[in-house]
């Protein structure tokens, strides 16, 4: 169950990959409870995704993730690729309208078949698409996999983008979401190294954050780190997102990125040095602004910090998948597990 329920990446450079990328997506279904009609619908979505990759892009990734809303489970496919981009992406999604003498179904096919749709491309840009299909009701026997993105409630929107450095099954990183009325309190941590020694750090900061959800971001850092000495420690910040008090509390020890973003400006949040776990000199905690429409976006060091959505034209009004999945495309560091956290407040 683990293995199907783990956020996954695939590498499309011919058709004969799209099989195995197909083969996950059905399998995953199965254990999240689709029928049979909608576990074929998102077998066809991924099938679509990775053919029209190949087709206009040469190659490109397509990642599968689990979720969570309103009592019932999903599969989000994100198709990220570097090609050359669509010039009108309104007219492409027109069944009928192909660059290539082809039918041109594809793109329509599959904003059909998928419950949740959105894209971003433009010239020189590459293209990236997510589509989202749903369930019924989630099975009782997977409510605690870690794997699966939690719903966050009618207030915030959230994308995840968390996969290990090439030649690891298991990710040194991870993330983890808690969500209350109105709040949510977000965590990214990478365990020190890679495999499945970092991993045991991370997943370790994870429990913590559930099993004390209620403290606020630097008290929550402390507890980590007596949790974490008998690993090899991590890097970890906490951002608690507040639509209340349109405030995010922020506390961050080691190389985790964050940001909030409000229109066209960014703001960095501040981490300090340390490594929780063992060398924790002090723990600060911070307030910014949340205002609505804000999106906050925490990244491991496996991506590169010199990213800016200004160069991304309409981007940051995307689903908050497609923002993780086209940092993550463009910044992810080749040697490194490399995680995304973007949630984008909605009111």
């Amino acid at each position: 169950m683990k293995d199907y329920l783990v956020q996954k990446a695939f590498s499309i450079t011919h058709a004969s990959e799209i099989s195995a990328a197909r083969r996950h997506c059905q399998q995953a279904a199965a254990l999240l409870g689709f029928d049979e009609t909608e576990s074929g619908k998102a077998a066809i979505i991924v099938t679509e995704a990775a053919t029209n990759m190949l087709k206009h892009a040469g190659d490109g990734l397509i990642l599968l993730t689990a979720v969570r809303r309103d009592k019932m489970n999903g599969i989000e496919v994100l198709a990220l690729d570097h090609g050359p981009g669509i010039a009108n992406l309104d007219q492409s999604l027109r069944d009928g309208t192909s660059t290539t003498g082809t039918a041109g179904t594809g793109l329509g096919a599959m904003r059909r078949l998928a419950h949740e749709f959105d894209a971003y491309s433009a010239p020189g840009k590459g293209t990236a698409l997510f589509l989202c299909i749903w369930s019924g009701l989630a099975p009782d026997n997977i409510s605690g996999a870690r794997a699966i993105l939690p719903d966050v409630g009618g207030h915030l929107r959230c994308g995840t983008v968390c996969l290990p450095v090439a030649g690891e099954e298991e990710c040194g990183d991870a993330w983890g979401i808690v969500n209350s009325a109105g709040e949510a309190t977000i965590l990214v941590v990478d365990g020190l190294g890679h495999g499945p020694n970092a991993a045991q750090a991370s997943h370790a900061a994870v429990q913590v954050l559930h099993s004390r959800s209620g403290l606020r971001p630097a008290p929550l850092i402390e507890a980590m780190h007596q949790a974490l000495r008998t690993t090899r420690g991590a890097a970890a910040a906490v951002a608690k997102l507040d639509s209340s008090t349109e405030t995010v509390s922020f506390a961050g020890i080691g190389n985790i990125s964050a940001s909030i973003l409000d229109g066209d400006a960014r703001k960095q949040l501040v981490s300090h040095n340390g490594i929780v776990g063992h060398n924790l000199r002090k723990v600060q905690e911070f307030a910014t602004p949340w205002p609505a429409g804000a999106t906050c976006i925490l990244c491991s060091d496996g991506i590169g910090t010199q990213w800016d959505l200004n160069n991304y034209p309409g981007l940051r009004h995307c689903h908050p998948a497609l923002i993780a999945g086209v940092l993550y495309r463009d910044f992810a560091r080749s040697r490194d597990d490399a995680t995304v956290v973007v949630a984008k407040r909605l009111s």
